[in-house]
C-alpha cells in the first residue's frame, strides 16, 4: 500500500511546488511597474523581468503537468539558489533569511525532482509508459 502511493505522490508535489511560480509570475504581471524597480533597486535590468514572467509561469506549467520534469526541476533549481543569492541576502531581517532558507530548501526539493523525474500522473510519466508497451 505504501509503495502505492509513493507511486503517484509526484504530482501533489508538484503541483505544491508549481503554485507558488505560476501565482508569481501572474503576481509580477499584475505589479509590473513595482517589481521592475524592486529589480532594478539590486542591480538588474528591468527587461528582465517580462523573460522572468514567463519563465515562472512556463516552467509553473511544466512542472504541473509533468512534462520534461527533470530539466524544468534543474532550471527552477537554479532559479531559486540565484533569486536567494540575488534577493534575500539581508540576513539581519529575519523575514529575509527565512526567504533566503526557503529558496534553498525549494533548490533542493527540485534537485531531487531532477533526480527522479516525474514518473505519476505526468505526461513523462505517460510518455514513459508508451514506450514501454
Amino acid at each position: 500500500m505504501f509503495d502505492t502511493l509513493l507511486k503517484y505522490a509526484d504530482a501533489p508535489a508538484r503541483a505544491l511546488m508549481a503554485l507558488i511560480f505560476i501565482l508569481s509570475g501572474y503576481s509580477k504581471i499584475g505589479a509590473f511597474e513595482a517589481t521592475q524597480g524592486y529589480m532594478t533597486a539590486f542591480g538588474l535590468p528591468a527587461a528582465l523581468l517580462i523573460p522572468t514572467i514567463a519563465f515562472e509561469i512556463g516552467a509553473g506549467l511544466l512542472l504541473l503537468i509533468g512534462f520534461g520534469a527533470r530539466y524544468v526541476a534543474l532550471a527552477l533549481s537554479g532559479f531559486c539558489l540565484l533569486t536567494a543569492l540575488i534577493f534575500h541576502r539581508a540576513f539581519d531581517d529575519q523575514i529575509q533569511m527565512v526567504m533566503f532558507l526557503k529558496n534553498l530548501a525549494m533548490t533542493g526539493g527540485f534537485l531531487l525532482l531532477a533526480k527522479t523525474g516525474a514518473p505519476g500522473l505526468s505526461l513523462d510519466g505517460w510518455r514513459a509508459a508508451c514506450k514501454g508497451v
